[in-house]
């Protein structure tokens, strides 16, 4: 369990996976020295992992969509045919009214429905409810900052791997690893961040922090679901929210560390005055939860193709555009 400090700490890597130490210390009115200690604590215990997340919209990936199944016969084949599909990023077998539910990232609508279509033909599947998010409030594993466009050259896709395995990389560890100088390399990182490509975050790990129960929930709401999607995206142990149109207005996903705890949150969201309706579904076995969006296959054959620069000369390779404005998350 995170004490009051651990969790500050917590709290303020998921905003900014790179902030300083001395930033930190700041923060929850500690030393510097200290502070670095905790940190690396939690790293090394595995309760947190600070980690790049790429934004979706980079690889054009901008329609979500959650799907409730409905199963006739075992859920186990069902389970085993979400998790090896690349469209899905999350999947869990559910109790309540439906047997597992599934989260799906495709380009536009018409990959949805074509997606959807294959959905309804797996194993089991009697019937696949369907939420179409128009904007993700909050992601724990992905990125809801505003996506700017700007060109994504080779050496930019080789430090976003490297963030992707290290957030909290040292700029001379990934000037050498991608043979830049460490002032180039600072400068390439902060813009990939301001730009909204990569967000550096801290993951948490629910097993080592105590917080077994999980659960995720569909809201009706009576008036504006995008504050009330804000409010609850900034609720504790809400890793996932998001509003759009469908059985739902909004839905999300939450855990504690007990039952009591999650019934605390549950009862905060009902007590919501423009929540009409709350359904929920227990979270029995997480199947998968892609943490890490890949970089495109041809992307890696030209940046492993790419001739390492030698430090100091220009800075060249070829260009790609990332994904357009207006991404929801």
């Amino acid at each position: 369990m995170l004490d009051a400090v651990d969790a500050a700490l917590v709290g303020a890597l998921q905003g900014d996976g790179r902030a300083t130490y001395q930033a930190l210390a700041d923060g929850v009115g500690l030393s510097r020295t200290a502070v670095r200690a905790r940190v690396r604590q939690l790293v090394g215990a595995g309760a947190i992992r600070i980690v790049g997340v790429l934004h979706a919209g980079v690889l054009g990936m901008e329609v979500f969509g959650h799907v409730s199944f409905r199963v006739i016969g075992p859920v186990t084949p069902l389970m085993k045919e979400l998790a090896e599909r690349d469209s899905v990023v999350f999947a869990a077998q559910t109790a309540g009214r439906y047997s597992a539910v599934a989260h799906v990232r495709v380009r536009d609508d018409a990959a949805l429905a074509a997606e959807l279509a294959e959905l309804r033909g797996l194993p089991g599947v009697m019937a696949a409810e369907t939420f179409r998010a128009d904007a993700i409030v909050r992601d724990a594993y992905a990125s809801v900052r505003r996506l700017r466009e700007i060109p994504i050259d080779p050496l930019d896709w080789r430090l976003i791997r490297h963030l992707q395995r290290d957030g909290r990389a040292s700029y001379a560890a990934l000037a050498r690893h991608v043979g830049l100088s460490q002032a180039a390399a600072r400068s390439r990182v902060v813009r990939l961040i301001d730009a909204g490509v990569v967000h550096v975050t801290a993951l948490i790990e629910p097993s080592a922090v105590g917080a077994n129960e999980e659960l995720g929930f569909g809201l009706c709401c009576r008036g504006d679901a995008a504050a009330i999607g804000t409010a609850l995206g900034a609720m504790p142990g809400v890793s996932f929210a998001a509003t759009g149109f469908g059985r739902f207005d909004l839905v999300g996903n939450a855990s504690a560390a007990d039952r009591p705890t999650l019934v605390e949150a549950l009862e905060t969201i009902r007590s919501h005055p423009e929540v009409s309706e709350v359904e929920t579904w227990e979270h029995l076995a997480v199947v998968k939860e892609q943490h890490r969006v890949g970089v495109p296959a041809a992307v890696e054959q030209v940046a492993a193709g790419a001739p390492a620069p030698i430090p100091g000369a220009p800075e060249r390779g070829p260009v790609l555009p990332v994904a357009r404005h207006g991404v929801p998350g």
